[in-house]
């Protein structure tokens, strides 16, 4: 004679087990998320730092700053790491522009960067050389280098400072000059990052 079997005792220790093991990785998640959160805004940068940075190296040409960098922060969000540099004064070869500068970043390290791009007029060296760029979505000092393409309608121009956004994947170059170079810089197409200086803007 088969004893019948007791489904309700067996199923029992089951429900329990799988509760306390999806309970407790609920929590783990819950616990990670906002560590993740800490660690992600602890490495980027916020709208004061940006503008303190942008006064010292603009100096007396950055009135407009303030409005500027809360601008792109409305749009763009904190960025990760951010340029200042130097575009060449007069330095135009084949109706191209070369610049040097310094990235600066929370968890790796400054590293010198090297950028060509088309030339936005012959008076450019002399009357708006110096350009910071806010960095998005920077992974690693290597996926900053590169060709980036510029996003239609992100120019935006005020008191005299400007800027664009120029894209490569998922990386953001939000450049910002003073100037001529606010005028007509707006208008580039293209940007090409590299880790050595270089003529080859391809």
């Amino acid at each position: 004679m088969t004893r019948p079997h007791n489904s309700a005792a067996c199923a029992v220790p089951v429900p329990k087990i799988t509760f306390a093991v999806v309970t407790f990785l609920v929590f783990l998640i819950a616990a990670a998320t906002p560590m993740k959160a800490r660690a992600q805004a602890s490495e980027a940068y916020n709208v004061q730092e940006i503008i303190d940075a942008g006064h010292n190296f603009f100096g007396a040409t950055s009135g407009g700053l303030a409005s500027v960098v809360e601008k792109i922060f409305a749009e763009y969000g904190l960025p990760n790491g951010y340029v200042l540099g130097q575009e060449g004064s007069g330095a135009f070869v084949g109706g191209l522009t070369y610049g040097e500068g310094m990235l600066y970043t929370k968890n790796a390290g400054d590293h010198t960067v090297f950028w060509q791009g088309p030339s936005v007029g012959w008076d450019f060296g002399a009357d708006g050389a110096r350009t910071m760029m806010l960095v998005y979505n920077l992974e690693s000092v290597g996926s900053l280098h590169g060709r980036y393409g510029g996003v239609a309608g992100s120019a935006y121009i005020v008191a005299g400072l400007g800027f664009n956004v120029l894209r490569r994947g998922n990386v953001l170059l939000v450049p910002v000059r003073t100037g001529v170079g606010a005028r007509l810089g707006v208008s580039i197409g293209y940007l090409k990052v590299t880790p050595m200086p270089t003529w080859n803007p391809f």
